[in-house]
């Protein structure tokens, strides 16, 4: 495993984090979950991502299980706070309420003591961005948070957060945006917004929802359980994947296939590759099923990709990439 600092704070995060979003709760049963954080432990990786929402909290409780016993200074534990956790009307958002009782939720449930980076899952056009910066700050000068984080903030966002973080004298140090070869939104004002500010970008979704394995084909019915099939209970997940789910990008998906072969990885390893390339991403979240989706993701860490090779990736997407700063969030 490589390791980056993230953005201009002096925290060390693995290049690959391993993410529990859709699996933990979810996908996959509980022993499974906790092999794949053992695998994940087993290569190096010590950033793990998770949020208050993910499978109803569940995801939480789990990944708190399944790093019981492992040296607490030795990984970097990271969740969010904003989507609702609740049906009340204060179950919801970035107010100091929620945020209060969230943490201390989140950080029950993880059976931690702090949270090394804590995230805005989201923007909150409710509640003042004074109050909702107040209540981090509280929470980094209690030692329950030691860095902040946003996600899937606009560049116009992260700059106020910036502004106020700086005078509440607190570490807003990272972004965590979409990213993939197929979504590169964050490219023209993200980016360049967080370099000035000093945020790391880890991005999540870097397989664009499993369609950049190459596991789906044109013309080709989906498999019944994948992502992009998800239950209509969840049609978030439907709507990510479906977005790809043509025959165009599809069938230039396939035509990736050989760059990958020339290089000994798998379509995977190298859209994992593909976003690490870029200097401001300090680490790519991967979610897995299995352990060995774990090992298979994390040679990415260490792969480099000439300045060739990154072209023919551009030229056989060309026309199909998403682009579009407006589409953050």
């Amino acid at each position: 495993m490589e390791f980056n600092k993230l953005g201009n704070s002096g925290l060390s995060v693995s290049k690959i984090a391993y993410g529990n979003w859709i699996n933990h709760g979810g996908k996959v049963d509980e022993n499974t979950a906790i092999n794949c954080v053992k695998a994940a432990l087993d290569v190096g990786i010590t950033t793990f991502d998770t949020a208050d929402v993910y499978s109803d909290t569940k995801a939480e409780e789990i990944l708190g299980r399944s790093l019981q016993g492992i040296r607490r200074a030795s990984i970097e534990l990271c969740t969010k706070v904003c989507h609702p956790t609740g049906n009340g009307p204060n179950d919801r958002g970035l107010s100091r309420k929620h945020i209060l009782e969230n943490c201390h939720a989140s950080l029950r449930r993880l059976q931690t003591d702090y949270i090394d980076v804590y995230y805005a899952h989201r923007f909150d056009p409710t509640t003042p961005l004074e109050e909702t910066m107040l209540a981090f700050a509280d929470l980094v000068r209690q030692g329950k948070v030691l860095y902040i984080g946003v996600s899937e903030w606009t560049s116009e966002q992260i700059t106020r957060g910036a502004a106020l973080a700086r005078q509440l004298n607190i570490p807003l140090i990272a972004s965590q945006p979409q990213y993939s070869m197929l979504w590169r939104v964050i490219e023209t004002d993200v980016i360049p917004t967080c370099q000035r500010e000093g945020l790391g970008q880890v991005v999540w979704s870097p397989l664009a929802q499993g369609v950049l394995t190459g596991k789906y084909l044109p013309q080709q019915p989906v498999p019944a359980q994948s992502r992009a099939n998800s239950p209509a209970g969840k049609p978030f997940f439907n709507k990510l994947a479906q977005r790809w789910m043509t025959d165009n990008v599809l069938t230039a998906i396939q035509h990736l296939k050989p760059i990958a072969q020339e290089l000994d990885l798998s379509l995977a390893q190298l859209s994992v590759a593909w976003v690490l390339q870029n200097t401001n991403v300090s680490s790519a979240i991967i979610g897995a099923s299995s352990p060995e989706q774990v090992r298979e993701n994390t040679v990415a860490a260490s792969v480099k990709l000439e300045p060739e090779i990154m072209k023919q990736i551009d030229n056989v997407l060309e026309g199909l990439v998403e682009f579009d700063p407006s589409k953050t969030g």
